[in-house]
């Protein structure tokens, strides 16, 4: 009989915009990258998209899309963002849909997901009818089709769930097998138990739900998944694709279908390499005929169920207590926390239930003025969110819309939608998943829930005073296991309430960050500035102005007049306020131009005081991204007179150095510091310069060996890996340059000498291609010199590539 083997991949990162900027901030903790999605992407999204096959050589014979054979689901959230963010990957995975569909008889690898990775069995209907329908459309969106399967947020099941995908169109999900209830032949009258993972996992079996409608189920291979994510499985792809063969038994009578599902992040975030192994599984499987690779559309359109199952209601795949661990301290957990709890689940959970449920029956009561169907409107607002064009946005309204609506009815439609859209995304599943509550991923849900509070203040605002307090009575209740975090009501009050942006703070934003010309961000608002005025005197500046600022996200617009007192380094006081006339305008530009002219600087704080009375922006005002920048500007010259000394203190004792590393006698801290900042810095400089010292660097290397230095390994991998990245792209697009072309040559040698691994993916990358097209047109066609050849295959062997060597014209350089 036939054998099928097919690998689900979920991929997917909870979502981490700031719910007031629409963008992910920095994130310290991703070092040396600038948030977590960026990481990842660069460990697991992006080198399966081109993941390496070795020989066996150890060189890379061939670089292929692992998507294009596999089965996999993104969530729509982190899609959105790597559209944005990581164009190249994004292009990618879509490719690799298309070329899956003409691999698998016309069904591609992709599947869509439940939104934003909420708990369906734990929500209410309305929200668990949006999440499918959005899941729907947003892959629609993007993959130019319809899905025929969805993936559910942490495989958590119910019927009415099931019910609904059905309804919606979708024809099958995977679960685990250990949520399988009881099973039977089609048409056969007694059930055979199934609890315990009592399953056969290699056929498809039909749930038959509501009126007649029915969806297939694929219950994985769960020891094997659990090898793969768990038991250093991906070590090998070959004991990968043995493994995987493993799973067949001949006794069965019917065509086989070995498949797995695990996070897909297993290959190569969670497992350094996961994606070459998995890429050499693949062909392995292929060249050896173990069986034959397909995904679930099409093992389905040819082998339809001939068996039934039920489902054990309200079950996980990473939960032994049902769906517990999203709503109470049911015991699961990551680990590693001794004497911790999580009792302050439940309390969350209720806190942000009660928050829904009283916000609800606001919104369908002033919704209902701008829309026939306020949830239908709801539904289908997912068509704005991912292309929020004007266009766009004139034909929702056109369908949505009970009647024309001017400009503010609009903008209030638009936040009645983006309350709803933020009351779902504060049920995003990773708030619960882990061990604290102030833990990144929680706070994160706590912050979507500060942007249901702010807009309902707004929106209803006989009302939102008492929201707020109402969720901080029932959030406080959530304790953390840190006493220095107090409770979740305390965490809100520490980290969302400080966070909570509106278009002044954005103005300020502006008004500040413009001081120092560095390209700030506008986020999701568009700022015109109307009027700009500066004054500079020594190391003070004064600036005036106004401008209209407005909402990408809810086209809310407000017309502000702002100014910035500047004295030096990073004190400064800045104050925003709508504009109040061109008469008021003229009379506050006038009295602080005025008074800065005559330095009487007392005078402008005054006027600064009079004219923008109440809240002072200073840097801490702005936003993080932008903060940072600002505040490394400003550091520079600090840092450059700080170098400076260390360097005098270093280079005075370095003999010494050496002297106490040679004796094994430790070297006092003073002196570590110092020969740590100064040797760091300087391969940094090096690293980032224009043209690279080799031999300078080597010396610097020597030295931190020498004296036992401690590198910043991570950063200083990262600076390397991008200019190779920036000199690889140059050669890409002037490939005929030899001097480019020795330049990566040099420090792809120098490489060897560096005590730390730099991620050469791009640069393979580009090489690879370039070895299968320019260098086979160049040396037939003797368009290069001979020694752009022979560089050129020695760069190969450096990066262990392989490329046949072709015959060439004789073409001697040019003198």
């Amino acid at each position: 009989m036939e054998r099928y083997i097919c690998i689900h991949c979920h991929f997917y990162q909870p979502p981490r915009e700031n719910p007031w900027l629409e963008t992910v901030e920095l994130q310290d903790s991703a070092y040396p990258f600038h948030d977590w999605n960026q990481r990842i992407t660069a460990e697991c999204y992006a080198p399966n998209a081109a993941s390496r096959i070795l020989d066996g050589e150890g060189q890379i014979s061939k670089i292929t899309n692992n998507y294009a054979k596999i089965s996999f689901n993104f969530g729509p959230t982190l899609l959105s963002w790597m559209e944005v963010q990581e164009p190249e990957v994004y292009r990618a995975i879509l490719e690799a849909d298309r070329l899956s569909q003409e691999r698998f008889s016309g069904h591609g690898s992709a599947i869509a997901q439940a939104y934003n990775h909420m708990i369906l069995p734990l929500a209410n209907n309305h929200d668990r009818y949006t999440q499918i329908f959005w899941g729907i459309r947003d892959f629609e969106h993007r993959f130019g089709r319809a899905p025929e399967g969805m993936w559910l947020a942490e495989t958590a099941v119910d019927f009415q769930s099931l019910d609904m995908m059905a309804q919606l169109g979708i024809k099958f999900t995977i679960l685990s097998p250990y949520q399988a209830w009881r099973y039977r032949r089609i048409g056969a009258r007694a059930y055979r138990d199934a609890a315990g993972a009592k399953i056969d996992p290699s056929r498809p079996y039909l749930v038959r739900l509501k009126q007649g409608r029915a969806i297939t189920v694929f219950f994985y291979d769960a020891p094997i998944s659990q090898a793969v994510a768990f038991e250093n499985l991906l070590t090998s792809g070959e004991q990968f694709a043995r493994r995987l063969a493993d799973g067949f038994v001949d006794a069965r009578d019917w065509p086989q279908l070995m498949h797995i599902a695990t996070d897909g992040e297993s290959y190569g975030h969670h497992h350094r390499h996961g994606d070459m192994a998995l890429a050499y599984a693949l062909q392995f499987i292929e060249e050896q005929g173990i069986a034959r690779l397909t995904n679930y559309g099409e093992y389905l359109e040819k082998h339809p169920p001939q068996h039934e199952a039920q489902i054990i209601e309200n079950s996980a795949w990473s939960c032994s207590h049902g769906v517990g661990r999203w709503r109470e301290n049911c015991g699961c957990n990551s680990g590693g926390n001794a004497g911790w709890n999580q009792n302050w689940r439940a309390p969350l959970r209720s806190a942000l239930d009660w928050l829904r449920d009283t916000v609800a029956p606001f919104y369908e009561q002033a919704a209902a003025a701008f829309f026939d169907n306020v949830w239908r409107a709801r539904n289908e607002y997912i068509g704005v969110i991912v292309e929020r064009s004007a266009e766009n946005l004139d034909r929702f309204f056109a369908a949505n819309s009970s009647r024309e609506l001017s400009h503010g009815e609009r903008v209030t439609a638009l936040e009645l939608l983006e309350l709803q859209r933020h009351a779902m995304l504060m049920y995003t599943s990773c708030g619960w998943f882990f061990d604290e509550i102030s833990g990144i991923e929680t706070v994160q849900v706590i912050q979507y829930a500060g942007r249901v509070i702010q807009l309902a203040q707004k929106l209803f605002p006989q009302e939102g005073d008492q929201i707020e307090s109402g969720f901080l009575d029932r959030l406080q209740h959530a304790q953390s296991n840190l006493a220095e975090h107090g409770n979740g009501a305390d965490i809100y009050r520490k980290w969302v309430k400080p966070a909570v942006v509106g278009l002044e703070q954005v103005g300020a934003h502006y008004a500040i960050s413009s001081l120092f010309e560095t390209g700030a961000s506008k986020y999701c608002y568009s700022i015109d500035p109307s009027d700009y005025r500066t004054q500079a005197a020594g190391h003070t500046q004064l600036v005036v102005g106004k401008a209209n600022i407005c909402s990408r996200i809810t086209q809310e617009c407000e017309q502000l007049t702002f100014s910035v007192l500047h004295m030096g380094d990073h004190t400064l006081s800045a104050g925003v306020r709508r504009f109040q006339g061109d008469e008021s305008y003229a009379g506050t530009v006038e009295e602080l131009t005025r008074a800065f002219s005559r330095g009487d600087i007392p005078g402008v704080i005054r006027g600064l005081d009079r004219h923008f009375g109440g809240t002072v922006y200073t840097l801490k005002s702005l936003f993080r991204d932008e903060q940072r920048r600002i505040v490394d500007r400003i550091l520079e010259s600090t840092l450059e007179e700080s170098e400076a000394s260390l360097r005098s203190l270093y280079e005075r004792h370095a003999p010494l150095m050496r002297f106490l590393s040679d004796m094994n006698v430790p070297r006092p801290k003073a002196l570590s510091v110092a020969a740590e900042f100064v040797l760091n810095a300087s391969l940094r400089r090096q690293f980032q310069a224009d043209f690279v010292d080799l031999r300078e660097v080597r010396s610097l290397m020597e030295q931190a060996k020498e004296e036992g230095v401690q590198l910043d390994s991570a950063g200083l991998a990262y600076a390397m890996e991008r200019k190779l990245d920036l000199l690889m792209q140059q050669l890409h697009r002037r490939p005929k340059n030899l001097g480019l072309l020795r330049k990566v040559l040099s420090l792809i040698d120098l490489l060897r000498d560096l005590p730390f691994t730099v991620n050469l993916w791009k640069v393979e990358n580009l090489y690879f291609e370039m070895s299968r097209t320019k260098y086979p047109e160049f040396a037939a066609g003797g368009t290069v010199p001979n020694e752009w050849l022979h560089d050129f295959l020695e760069l190969g062997r450096k990066l262990r590539i392989r490329v046949e060597e072709v015959p060439s014209k004789q073409v001697a350089l040019a003198s």
